[in-house]
């Protein structure tokens, strides 16, 4: 005689497999290695990923990714900033350890690699007889100067704040916002720099960006009403810092403060109906801003 066939279920991924249970969205049986437990009964593995394709992403209060709380981007530009000082070091040695002005010297002559990329508007008869700076074309001068230190102490100094602020930035605004903010208050005090020092002269160092953090921190905790109080002192001392410490760039400073405030009201905000237009919008606004004055001021240099 024959062996009736049998009548129970097998798992649609594995047929040799014979199962009772469904997927609850699916209503497909499953065994025991394709189950994953949902709020209510188990699905299979195709309603789990299109459950995740579909589901919305948790986001920060300004619309960044939770990608933030990692801290990423700040780990990141720490490192970028050890990677010049180390060339830095390999090419200048102790000159570019302690600083050209000693532990304690903030700006200087520095060495070939802070000379190549520090802020320098206009010489005309340097390094070779050769015109160089940013009114000579060395545009780049405006990004590689946020990322050059004068020594190893003003590396500490701004690597320190960096991973205070940054960390707690990159969190609330997520990884993107974070990073914009952060390069345009960078060239913002760069382009300050240009513009309202000695074309002669030489800045460089991650302060630039640095004090932008330190007003987009008191803008972003404004707006979640958060207290604001602690942050007061910070902002204060590094003005103080700009002002009495002789060899800092002032221009710098006061310019990257203004810019990385500015953009952290863009981020911050930016209406949530419409706000990743707004602040795509706004960061590309201040970026053109700064371009043209730095275009403006190659001219008066050039003319």
């Amino acid at each position: 005689m024959s062996e009736a066939p049998s009548t129970v279920p097998v798992c649609y991924r594995h047929p040799s497999k014979e199962t009772y249970i469904r997927c609850t969205r699916c209503d497909r049986p499953i065994c025991p290695d394709c189950m994953n437990e949902a709020s209510v009964g188990h699905q299979c593995p195709e309603c789990v990923a299109e459950g995740r394709r579909t589901q919305r992403q948790a986001r920060t209060a300004f619309g960044g990714s939770t990608a933030g709380r990692a801290g990423y981007v700040t780990r990141a530009l720490i490192g970028i900033n050890a990677l010049f000082f180390i060339a830095s070091a390999v090419v200048g040695g102790g000159r570019a350890i302690a600083g050209a002005g000693g532990w304690f010297g903030l700006m200087g002559e520095g060495t070939s690699v802070t000379r190549w990329g520090s802020v320098l508007g206009y010489a005309p008869y340097v390094l070779g007889g050769e015109p160089h700076g940013i009114a000579a074309g060395e545009w780049y001068r405006l990004v590689t100067a946020m990322f050059l230190h004068y020594g190893a102490l003003h590396l500490l100094l701004n690597m320190w704040l960096l991973w205070q602020l940054g960390r707690y930035l990159e969190e609330k605004l997520g990884p993107l916002r974070f990073a914009g903010l952060y390069l345009l208050a960078g060239i913002g005090g760069n382009v300050a720099a240009y513009l309202f020092t000695a074309p002669n002269a030489q800045a460089a160092g991650a302060s630039t960006s640095i004090f932008g953090l330190v007003l987009a921190m008191i803008v972003v905790n404004r707006r979640l009403r958060l207290d604001i109080t602690q942050l007061i002192p910070l902002l204060v001392i590094n003005l103080l810092f700009t002002f009495t410490v002789p060899n800092v760039s002032v221009a710098g400073h006061i310019g990257g403060l203004i810019v990385g405030g500015i953009v952290a009201v863009v981020l911050a905000y930016a209406p949530s109906n419409r706000r990743n237009l707004i602040q795509g919008l706004g960061c590309a606004a201040v970026f053109v801003v700064l371009l043209i004055a730095a275009l403006l001021r190659t001219q008066t240099l050039l003319g």
